[in-house]
């Protein structure tokens, strides 16, 4: 390979004098160009000149475009790329935040190798021996005792995984992240396959609609694709489309962020949504004067006021707003799924569009497009994490790599994957940071950062056209990290056989541009080329490849003909409160580490720092709480000691805890903080698989303790001046 030169010099080479382009590419031959660090840029280096780079986010699976400003060396400010379908030049705060990443001070720097599993006590290795060691563990061990747990990003080394273990015969990679869980990806998916025949995540055109009924579906903080659902919500709400303001009702337990921008709240009784919504069905139905479906003929209104607490007039009225509504739409979230019965629940939502006649019109319900040739690699469910755990605890798994996932944070503790992993003899992270499950790993060979890294993912959701965001680097690497898919690349090669003639790439950025290649002649994208090499400089500058028009696709089948079972859920447990966990928007399942994340206040409850629980006014003043006691949640499987936060858009039997913080590792401003509300969950199941972590009953102690949370707001909240 050609020594590295620094950008500077290849642009003096190239002839085309200093970079003048708002997006810099340079194609394939950005491999051999090394983006100088600040401290090694030459002394004719341009001061005070930017240099932007089109990437993608990797804070989590949604492929939201980014563009990253650098200045001698160093990356400054991200923003959102306007060019990419999914986010059209949008972030959230993660988004922001990923520069905390890339310069986060408790980042692994280097391969290690630990002499005893969780006591932190590495030595360095050199990458040609922890190379080796990955090369031996795909040699020596047989194919069916391998295994790959991957994260839900990036795609692209979760194709090339599966190019391996398909050449060696190994299982399949595993795909899980806690997102993934929280959104009930896995129920959503079969009701749409059971329903319309068709896998897939289901596309929502709420930009178009005017009306939209919300059944747990937190689409303005964490569901799906929360950036690009709301750029739909505006649009909406300005009535670009149906020129009037569109309305939006929400069905949930404890109020959201998308439920305080509601016009409505609706505090439902958990595991009662489907009951709502077939009620809704059949009263919409006999107003319109239209025969009565079959799906929704058994049910009984008065028997679904009850159980969900929503009066009968409340029902009957929400039920003519839907029928006169021109195009409504209804969503199943992943708290109204996240319970026994929410695979009928997912079915008899998805029934109300049905209904509304909004199967591919504008304002309804389509199939996400997908891009040609790019298979998808669907998320686990538990039932499978379920079994995947049973198969690390009997020993039939040698050889654990795991990549871009954190299942020791990740998973409910009663699952037992920390003690499964005691069976595993051989567990090689490729964590970038220090978190829990890297901490029981053997080996950590830090990947480069995402901001430092090759790659692409592929948007699910979220956008009318099909899209491949594309990731390359902004800064050189910071420490003495290699990209994971060339680590295998190079154990593959010293392996031989099968594995060298499987992946015949001299390094990442070969890879893909084979990947690519099938691009380089389809009709229709943003772009053309001759051949890859121009393709993939096309690509770095647009952050990215994506159909031109929309390729949105109808549902097929007649869901109303069909019998959807009209009950309400199961619940697991004793105690007097429903628990529901819910995904903090600030810090996700991976954002504690990154103090701005940190300092963003819970945009209801203005709360940082900490976990919270949320309880309704009166019955904290029942039980004689004020805000900052701690008490003791207890469940069948564990308990959490944590402060009260006095929350009145919440149900009286219902309490909820944010999921992000509780890490017993992954750096100082994660490690022991708050709780994990997935402590006190047992790993109940749904009819698809998923995790019931909804329909979870716990009691309240009290300690007779306190501590202050450190709260936006002034110390006398929103109930006036206390005693403390």
């Amino acid at each position: 390979m050609t020594k590295k030169l620094s950008r500077r010099e290849f642009i003096k080479l190239a002839g085309v004098g200093t970079a003048a382009t708002v997006l810099t590419g340079c194609g394939p031959a950005s491999r051999y160009v090394q983006r100088e660090p600040y401290a090694q840029m030459p002394e004719y280096n341009d001061n005070g000149r930017s240099t932007y780079y089109a990437t993608t986010c990797r804070e989590c699976p949604a492929a939201c475009g980014l563009v990253v400003r650098t200045m001698q060396g160093r990356a400054i400010k991200v923003e959102g790329n306007q060019r990419n379908p999914v986010n059209l030049g949008k972030t959230c705060a993660r988004g922001q935040a990923t520069l905390q990443g890339l310069y986060n001070p408790d980042r692994i720097r280097n391969p290690l190798k630990q002499a005893k599993r969780g006591t932190g006590n590495f030595s360095d290795l050199d990458w040609e021996t922890a190379i080796q060691v990955v090369g031996a563990a795909l040699k020596d061990t047989q194919p069916s005792e391998i295994a790959f747990l991957l994260g839900l990003a990036p795609d692209h080394l979760f194709d090339l995984v599966s190019s391996l273990t398909a050449a060696i015969g190994a299982p399949v990679p595993l795909r899980f992240g806690a997102l993934g869980m929280f959104e009930s990806r896995v129920t959503l998916t079969q009701a749409t396959e059971d329903l319309f025949g068709k896998p897939g995540l289901p596309f929502f055109d709420i930009g178009r609609a005017d009306l939209v009924f919300s059944f747990g579906a937190n689409f303005l903080e964490t569901w799906l694709s929360p950036v690009a659902y709301t750029r739909g919500y505006s649009q909406m709400r300005k009535g670009l489309t149906t020129r009037r303001r569109g309305t939006l009702i929400q069905f949930e337990a404890r109020m959201s962020q998308t439920g305080a921008t509601a016009d409505e709240w609706i505090p439902v009784r958990p595991g009662s949504e489907g009951l709502v919504a077939l009620a809704l069905g059949r009263l919409a139905a006999e107003i319109s004067g239209a025969p009565l479906p079959k799906v929704f003929s058994g049910v009984d209104v008065a028997a679904a006021s009850a159980e969900s607490g929503i009066p009968e007039e409340t029902l009957h009225r929400l039920a003519k707003l839907y029928a006169d509504a021109t195009n409504p739409v209804a969503i199943p979230g992943g708290m109204a799924l996240a319970q026994s019965n929410g695979l009928q629940t997912a079915k008899a939502i998805l029934a109300l569009n049905a209904l509304a006649g909004n199967l591919g019109q504008p304002g309804g319900l389509f199939f996400s497009p997908t891009v040609p040739l790019f298979a998808d690699g669907h998320p686990a469910s538990l039932a499978e994490m379920t079994e995947f755990v049973k198969k690390l605890e009997s020993g039939q798994v040698k050889a654990l790599f795991v990549h871009g996932v954190n299942p020791l944070f990740e998973l409910p503790k009663s699952l037992g994957f920390e003690n499964a992993l005691k069976s595993v003899p051989l567990v090689i992270s490729f964590a970038t940071f220090p978190d829990e499950t890297a901490m029981q790993a053997d080996y950590i060979l830090p990947d480069h950062h995402g901001l430092e890294s090759w790659g692409y993912q592929r948007a699910l959701t979220g956008s009318a056209q099909p899209v491949l965001s594309g990731a390359q680097p902004v800064v050189a690497p910071y420490y003495n990290t290699r990209a994971t898919v060339d680590v295998l690349l190079a154990a593959a090669a010293q392996a031989g056989g099968k594995l060298a003639e499987a992946l015949p790439f001299k390094d990442e950025v070969a890879y893909l541009q084979s990947r690519l290649l099938p691009l380089v002649t389809m009709p229709d994208g943003p772009y053309t080329a001759a051949e890859i090499n121009s393709f993939m400089a096309f690509f770095q500058q647009h952050g990215g490849w994506w159909q031109a028009g929309d390729a949105l696709t109808t549902p097929a089948g007649n869901p109303l003909d069909r019998t959807i079972k009209a009950e309400v859920a199961e619940t697991y447990g004793e105690g007097e409160f429903f628990l529901l966990p819910f995904v903090s928007p600030i810090l996700g399942e991976a954002g504690a580490n990154k103090p701005w994340l940190q300092e963003v206040p819970d945009p209801t409850t203005t709360v940082m720092w900490n976990s919270w629980l949320e309880i309704h006014p009166k019955v904290a003043e029942e039980l004689g709480l004020q805000d900052d006691d701690i008490v003791r949640l207890v469940s069948e499987v564990g308990s959490v000691e944590l402060p009260v936060y006095r929350y009145p858009a919440i149900r009286p039997d219902t309490i909820a805890i944010p999921f992000g913080q509780g890490h017993t590792a992954y750096g100082r401003y994660a490690q022991g903080r708050g709780v994990n509300p997935l402590d006190l969950v047992h790993p109940t199941l749904n009819e698809a698989g998923d995790l019931t972590f909804a329909g979870i009953k716990v009691r309240l102690e009290k300690t007779g303790r306190k501590q202050t949370l450190a709260r936006l707001e002034s110390r006398m909240g929103v109930y006036g001046e206390e005693e403390h």
